[in-house]
């Protein structure tokens, strides 16, 4: 159980990547994005193509990111310039990154043109790299020695992935933190609260509706990279369902956590997405459930997250309603 949530955990920091990604097109700019299960998968291929042809996985993973930034900019001009429905341009970019990814992991192999899956169980990833350097600090041995003498078995292979993906996540936090507090971040917060608003103040919405689905789909794209990385394949079915797995870490975020600050908010979507996982993960265990029934699983998961928290301030308004009436005397509020 310890490992399975373990690996729960080190999954969840990943997809809280993806998660930061979501909340800025669906919180921030107020943009349905359907991109997300196209640019996931978009990271996961470009990067696996590309360490499988021989190339760095640092440089792989920089790409995929690129990569994610100009499905999310093309999604944003289809909507801008060609005056498409917000979902509507991003359902059709999602259509399109099928193609487009089965082609991206179709360059590994020679005799076809497209190519469903890329296998990365001999590959140098960059979690290889970071395992060579950390498991001669001897690090996981102290750490697994000390959780089996309090009884618990069976203990992580190691805690090197722990560790940099909550460094990478961290630092793409705080930067997101940063950026929404520049002139630009503001500029682009204000088009997501108010675009004839921003508009009085000649600011160009296009260009900022762009660059921040843009940025967005980057992060989902790194997200996707690194999942590749970590879970030693890139498959077209990745990204199936990542909005709804986007969404539910932002609503369990911030229903647990609020929303009073940015620095709050991204917090909460980051531990939003641990805790889904978990949720997950414990699901996953109980005995008459299958893997047939992971979707099934999610939509609960969000459902419970919408309503829950409807229904505990619903409840919290009753009573302020009800102390406010006995605090004048039972008398009906004007």
């Amino acid at each position: 159980m310890f490992t399975a949530l373990f690996g729960s955990v080190e999954q969840g920091i990943i997809y809280a990547i993806m998660a930061l990604g979501v909340y800025l097109t669906f919180r921030v700019l107020d943009f349905p994005d359907l991109t997300v299960d196209g640019s996931f998968v978009t990271g996961a291929a470009t990067a696996a193509m590309m360490i499988v042809l021989g190339y760095h996985p640092i440089l792989a993973t920089l790409v995929a990111i690129v990569a994610g930034f100009i499905a999310g900019c093309m999604t944003g001009l289809l909507h801008t310039k060609g005056k498409i429905n917000p979902l509507l341009s991003g359902i059709l970019m999602m259509i399109a990154l099928w193609s487009i990814n089965l082609r991206i992991m179709g360059l590994t192999a020679d005799n076809t043109i497209g190519r469903s899956n890329i296998p990365l169980l001999n590959e140098e990833t960059i979690f290889t790299k970071f395992y060579a350097f950390w498991s001669n600090l001897g690090i996981d041995d102290a750490l697994n020695n000390m959780l089996a003498s309090m009884g618990i078995a069976p203990v992580p292979a190691t805690w090197g992935i722990l560790l940099v993906v909550i460094i990478i996540t961290v630092i793409i936090k705080l930067i997101v933190d940063w950026f929404l507090k520049t002139e630009v971040g503001l500029a682009i917060r204000a088009t997501g609260d108010n675009k004839r608003m921003i508009r009085s103040f000649s600011a160009n919405t296009d260009r900022l509706i762009i660059l921040g689905l843009g940025i967005s789909n980057a992060l989902v794209a790194f997200s996707g990279a690194l999942i590749a990385q970590y879970a030693k394949y890139a498959d077209i079915g990745l990204g199936i369902g990542m909005i709804v797995i986007g969404l539910a870490s932002v609503i369990i975020g911030e229903a647990i956590f609020g929303t009073k600050t940015i620095f709050r908010t991204t917090l909460a979507v980051v531990v939003g997405a641990i805790i889904y996982r978990i949720i997950y993960a414990i699901a996953l265990r109980i005995d008459w459930l299958d893997t047939g029934d992971m979707k099934l699983i999610t939509a609960v998961i969000v459902i419970l997250a919408l309503v829950i928290p409807q229904i505990v301030n619903k409840r919290k308004q009753q009573k302020s309603k009800a102390k406010r009436l006995a605090e004048r005397g039972g008398q009906p509020l004007a």
